[in-house]
């Protein structure tokens, strides 16, 4: 039940678009992004590989395998939402809002499964108010609770399956390859990158890991906050 005199906000989502946030979960009646996997699709795999000589050293890797950049290289922006509880950590599920150039993106992830790749539902949805976005959340109890970013440029191949970034962090320079398990394993082999490489955490817990050898850097992954 609604309390009373507080009315839902009119420009919740565009009319083709909705979401229910309880309990923890989010989810999306009747839009998302196709994700590549043969196991349905909303499933996001993917891993990413630390990269220490340089980001015009990724380039000629990733052009070398037979890539060509296809996006732009553009600054990704994301505030990460839970509530007091940090329910949706400890559930292993997020909420995140993503700012890039002129789009704002939703996205849900749920729980990561086990195994050598990040693999999870993943539910992704453009809006036309990110401020509205946030202010829904706010009365629902979900606050801000990590902001990160990076500098993302994207490769892909004429026939490939899969997508290859570049993702400058203020932690480090790393490859992200997102396709199914055997394109990432034949791309890894192409670009001469062992299996032994790969991660499958998030950034956040990257950051995480960073902050036990960096104990004064901030809460925040931000190129403005971490200078080292």
């Amino acid at each position: 039940m609604r309390p009373e005199g507080l009315e839902p906000p009119a420009y919740w989502f565009e009319a083709s678009r909705s979401i229910r946030l309880s309990y923890g979960r989010v989810f999306d009646s009747s839009y998302h992004q196709n994700k590549m996997s043969a196991s349905g699709p909303n499933l996001e795999i993917e891993v990413k590989i630390p990269w220490t000589t340089g980001t015009d050293a990724a380039r000629r890797a990733i052009e070398n395998a037979g890539y060509a950049q296809s996006d732009a290289r553009i600054l990704e922006s994301d505030t990460v939402f839970d509530l007091d509880s940090g329910a949706l950590r400890a559930g292993d599920q997020l909420i995140r809002l993503r700012r890039t150039g002129d789009r704002a993106i939703v996205t849900y992830k749920g729980p990561a499964r086990p195994g050598p790749y990040k693999s999870r539902e993943e539910i992704e949805f453009d809006i036309s108010n990110a401020a509205a976005f946030t202010q829904v959340l706010d009365r629902l109890g979900y606050q801000p609770r990590f902001r990160y970013e990076k500098y993302r440029t994207k490769f892909t191949a004429p026939g490939e399956p899969g997508v290859i970034s570049i993702d400058e962090t203020p932690i480090g320079v790393y490859l992200e390859l997102e396709g199914e398990p055997d394109w990432i394993d034949r791309t890894a082999v192409r670009m001469g990158l062992s299996r032994d490489a790969y991660l499958n955490r998030s950034y956040s817990k990257l950051y995480q890991e960073y902050l036990l050898t960096h104990p004064g850097a901030p809460r925040d992954m931000t190129f403005a906050g971490v200078t080292s």
